[in-house]
């Protein structure tokens, strides 16, 4: 280490008292709906007192009182970015990708448009492995009708999504023609990182959107991914959001979520088609609907 070399002090943090994951629980749930249950003292306290040393506060009660006046909402949402975990990858639940290819957008080929809802799209992953499907299905021809928002709560992650370039270990298990197809390699200090091609980000759009406050769209989707992110919500935050989601959907059209977030016992409209994959309506009813642009 140089002699000039600054070493920043060791900042101490006091503990994290009752009171204080009480006010963050509150905080958490009523602007996210994020259910923070007792019992998650430990994981609250790791990942957020990482935050208040970058920030060189002693105290949660000095980084609550942060987040609360900060009246851009920038701390509450590095906040629920410390909170929660972003991990994703490309073509995770593979099934889904099968059937999406195999079955749902067959239904959807003779569209003037096609238009995807990706929600809690995190890093960008699962917006382009839907992307990517597409063009396995078709082809490069598909690009120019195709039309895939992708939203997260999280702007961080919204700017690696949108910038599209990756370490090549985020494609280990592409085939070599996919590779080619998709991606360009970096060079020189980028080497060992690829970034998806200009005309397929060009056929995605990411956008901020907090799924736990009202949202509306210009018109339903015929397909919806919201994967891995109920996780986080209490059962009624759930349901509020299904319902919402239902109505984003158009007759027949299909809701994909995460394995490990089961409808099952909730009130609601959807038909089961297989694990994880729904329907609003019966499977089948967009197929024939020529011409239609939403």
């Amino acid at each position: 280490m140089s002699p000039s070399a600054v070493i920043e002090p060791f900042i101490e943090v006091t503990p994290l008292t009752a009171l204080e994951f009480d006010q963050i629980r509150k905080l958490a749930y009523e602007r996210f709906g994020l259910d923070l249950r007792h019992g998650k003292e430990q994981l609250v306290s790791a990942r957020l007192t990482k935050k208040i040393r970058e920030l060189k506060f002693h105290s949660f009660r000095e980084y609550y009182r942060h987040v609360m006046e900060d009246t851009s909402g920038a701390a509450l949402v590095a906040m629920i970015d410390a909170l929660t975990t972003n991990h994703t990858s490309f073509f995770r639940e593979p099934a889904h990708f099968d059937f999406l290819k195999a079955a749902v957008l067959l239904e959807l080929r003779d569209r003037e448009r096609i238009n995807i809802w990706c929600a809690a799209s995190s890093t960008g992953e699962e917006a382009y492995s839907i992307a990517f499907t597409a063009l396995d299905a078709f082809d490069f021809s598909i690009l120019p009708k195709l039309r895939i928002i992708a939203t997260d709560i999280s702007t961080r992650v919204l700017a690696t999504a949108e910038a599209g370039t990756y370490p090549a270990e985020k494609f280990d298990g592409f085939h070599p023609e996919q590779m080619r197809r998709y991606l360009l390699r970096g060079t020189g200090e980028w080497q060992d990182w690829y970034r998806i091609k200009k005309e397929i980000r060009g056929a995605i759009e990411f956008r901020r959107l907090n799924l736990n406050q009202p949202f509306s769209f210009a018109a339903p989707f015929p397909i919806i991914f919201c994967r891995n992110v109920m996780i986080y919500f209490d059962r009624p935050t759930r349901q509020t959001l299904v319902n919402r989601l239902f109505d984003c959907l158009e007759p027949g059209g299909y809701l994909f979520t995460g394995y490990s977030e089961t409808l099952s016992g909730m009130d609601q409209r959807l038909t089961y088609v297989r694990p994880a994959i729904y329907c609003k309506g019966k499977p089948g009813a967009m197929r024939g609907r020529v011409g239609k642009k939403g």
